[in-house]
């Protein structure tokens, strides 16, 4: 069921196939650990998103591209039970992504990303003047690039993984989303005119302009698994900050549906109405 106070969405991303184990610690380079798995479940930044903002309320569609095969049919039908319109992911000769996790005992995780199919999505509007778009960096640059310069109305990045954007492309978002270790390794997005950094379990904080505006505290929970929550905060900050919430409840709502997340296995947990979370 949407939510009547959010605009539509259109997720722009990666749809991935997660295979994931679970250690007591992160193994160090050159160390072999025990784990337990694996569990194969879906997954991908876009695809997370995506199934986030449809759980949140919204009304959402995905631009994406899996392969021809069973994982492919298998995310795709995924995204279509959580609420997300599939009809503009394509079917494509790549096999479909895949991601490798390992989860240690405090809910902490490393990934590795194959892309595949991920690294054949296209940019392909039109988009609604009132449709939020949403993109990560797990697709190619120059569709991050063709929807800077094609989305007429509101444009969110996620500028995760880290890697170089545009300046034009940052100087066109609304809205971009960064954890600690992004922000630090992409100084250039300092300057975009809407910034919010997420700090794990010590919360987020909001820029304008370079200039740190607002902080808000994560709510205190048992984690269980980090994989998800990042994706789960950047749905929920782009619905609430398009959604014209002032900056104090968009950011704390965002805060306390990446802790609900953090409390669930898997990258697309079941999530409340983001007004809830208000």
């Amino acid at each position: 069921m949407t939510s009547r106070g959010l605009g539509p969405l259109c997720v722009v991303g990666s749809i991935n196939v997660d295979i994931s184990v679970t250690v007591g610690e992160l193994p160090i380079p050159g160390e072999t650990v025990r784990g337990r798995g694996p569990i194969r479940g879906a997954g991908g930044k876009g695809a997370n998103q995506a199934a986030a903002a449809a759980r949140l309320g919204a009304a959402v569609r995905m631009l994406g591209a899996v392969g021809d095969d069973t994982d492919g049919q298998a995310m795709v039908e995924n995204l279509r039970r959580a609420g997300v319109d599939t009809s503009g992911i394509r079917v494509v000769a790549e096999p479909t992504g895949t991601a490798l996790i390992t989860v240690d005992a405090a809910g902490e995780n490393t990934i590795v990303v194959c892309a595949g199919a991920n690294d054949a999505v296209e940019a392909a509007g039109p988009f609604a003047s009132d449709e939020a778009v949403l993109a990560q960096l797990e697709i190619p640059p120059h569709a991050i690039e063709a929807l800077a310069a094609s989305v007429p109305g509101f444009f969110a990045l996620n500028a995760a993984p880290a890697r170089d954007v545009r300046p034009s492309v940052l100087r066109r978002a609304d809205l971009v989303i960064v954890n600690d270790a992004e922000f630090a390794a992409l100084p250039a997005v300092s300057a975009a005119r809407l910034v919010v950094v997420t700090h794990g379990a010590r919360g987020a904080s909001l820029w304008r302009e370079g200039e740190r505006v607002l902080t808000a505290p994560s709510p205190a929970v048992e984690a269980v698994s980090a994989v998800g929550a990042g994706d789960a905060f950047s749905a929920a900050i782009t619905l609430a900050v398009h959604a014209g919430w002032s900056d104090e409840v968009a950011l704390a709502a965002a805060c306390a549906v990446g802790a609900d997340a953090v409390t669930h296995v898997g990258a697309q947990p079941r999530l409340r109405s983001l007004a809830e979370y208000r």
